[in-house]
């Protein structure tokens, strides 16, 4: 059996938007927490991969940990683990959004799985574009830790992946700013020893937890 695991982050908190809809837009983050760091840097483990998305928040965030004493190698950046675009949305208000169609206004996140806002695309388009790169690394890092730095739309589309949900029930998912989720894929009964020869699975074992939760019983998050 081998077990690829996955610790998705997701970037520190975007605080230059002024309450606008940024998307996929190439805004900063905030890292200026390093308390929070260092239990990041306590938590994530050692001798991972890392991947981001190649927008600067996921590589602020990624070297905050790093500076707060986690070993991480050069980062391999994959532009399709960015987070969804909302097109001609991106720069206007949410509430100047919300105006102007009041079918697209949703519990959870800024419209339904299958609205493609306009000049954006639908989160079961991002859902689409992350399920390979989720395969491929993992294909190419078998029983490895990837440390993947990433966006909360991207790592509800890998629970949406690894879970075999519905897009719209993906949506449901709270993804705190530097939370961590971990899901593994789990290769069993290959024969031929080529990564994805086997039959694959997957396996939940954290959602949405923060440095300093303890998982039950006591233990912290490991």
């Amino acid at each position: 059996m081998t077990v690829t695991h996955w610790w998705w982050v997701r970037h520190a908190p975007v605080t230059v938007n002024e309450g606008r809809i940024y998307g996929r837009s190439d805004l900063p983050c905030d890292t200026d927490d390093p308390e929070l760091y260092a239990g990041l840097a306590e938590i994530l483990p050692r001798d991972a991969v890392l991947v981001t998305s190649d927008l600067m928040r996921t590589h602020q965030t990624a070297q905050a940990i790093a500076d707060a004493g986690l070993a991480l190698p050069p980062r391999r950046e994959y532009v399709d683990l960015a987070e969804q675009s909302f097109g001609d949305w991106q720069g206007q208000f949410y509430a100047d959004v919300e105006k102007t169609d009041p079918r697209i206004v949703h519990d959870y996140w800024l419209c339904p799985a299958h609205y493609r806002p306009p000049g954006g695309e639908s989160f079961v388009d991002l859902v689409a574009r992350v399920a390979p790169v989720i395969e491929a690394v993992s294909d190419e890092n078998p029983g490895r830790h990837v440390v993947a730095v990433a966006h909360g739309g991207t790592i509800r589309a890998a629970l949406a992946v690894s879970l075999g949900l519905d897009p719209e029930r993906a949506l449901s998912f709270t993804i705190d700013n530097c939370s961590i989720t971990r899901i593994d894929r789990i290769e069993t009964g290959a024969e031929d020893p080529t990564p994805g020869s086997g039959r694959l699975g997957w396996r939940t074992v954290l959602v949405n937890r923060l440095p300093g939760a303890r998982a039950p019983g006591g233990k912290a998050i490991r």
